[in-house]
């Protein structure tokens, strides 16, 4: 039996938020914005319900990438700024930036021994493809898949089945999901119908309407969930 395990990459392996703060920095620098902790605070805030409102459809990833800068300039009281310009400043340091979470590399290393691996991330793309090679995080993964690319976004089904077709044949019971985001990687799993492990290492209360079928709250206890997860699937497909 294959098993494959679908790995969310920001903030999941990568510490997004390490970058984020990085990269808006030198961003708001260069445009002779001196930043403050509550600046990028109150960013990373705006830029979370942008993408929140992009998974439920209401808004393109287009104008998610414009709008967050929009908000924040109007918010901080620098109207005058060009969003767009400052999107991509932005980006092209946020390309450069990846910080490993701590412990995830050696996670990789053990698991590409026994798993098949993939990442499924709704970052953009140019900016995840530059992450992606900087790091040398590719030699673990079978394939990589980004929203962007596939054409769909998370949590939407069709973004996990279009991922699947392109894994030459493997089948969702046999895979098992890995993600930070409730609304975007659990719920995803769950409309996919591929089972689901919450990595909440900050132990939040879930969602009660977005339940995972697994949790854990360090990186080092997914090897002990994931043989768990096959061990009952292949006692499943032996019944």
């Amino acid at each position: 039996m294959r098993k494959a395990i679908l790995f969310d990459l920001d903030d999941t392996l990568f510490d997004f938020h390490r970058s984020e703060r990085e990269s808006l920095e030198q961003t708001l620098k260069s445009l002779g914005i001196i930043p403050s902790t509550e600046m990028i605070e109150y960013y990373s805030r705006v830029n979370d319900s942008q993408w929140k409102l992009l998974e439920k459809g209401k808004i393109t990833r287009e104008q998610v990438l414009v709008r967050r800068f929009e908000i924040f300039f109007e918010g901080i009281g620098k109207k005058g700024m060009d969003p767009v310009e400052t999107w991509h400043r932005y980006e092209h340091n946020l390309s450069r930036s990846w910080y490993y979470i701590d412990g995830a590399e050696a996670l990789l290393s053990e698991l590409c021994r026994d798993y098949e691996l993939y990442i499924v991330s709704k970052g953009t793309a140019t900016v995840q493809d530059g992450r992606i090679a900087s790091s040398g995080i590719a030699k673990y993964f079978k394939d990589i898949f980004i929203s962007q690319k596939i054409g769909c976004n998370k949590p939407d089904k069709r973004f996990f089945d279009l991922c699947l077709e392109k894994t030459n044949g493997l089948k969702k019971e046999n895979a098992l999901l890995i993600g930070d985001s409730l609304s975007s990687d659990i719920q995803g799993g769950k409309n996919a119908g591929i089972a689901t492990l919450w990595y909440n290492p900050h132990n939040e209360k879930a969602d009660g309407n977005i339940i995972p079928d697994y949790e854990v709250t360090s990186l080092d206890m997914i090897p002990i969930v994931a043989e768990m997860f096959f061990s009952r699937e292949l006692s499943s497909n032996d019944k």
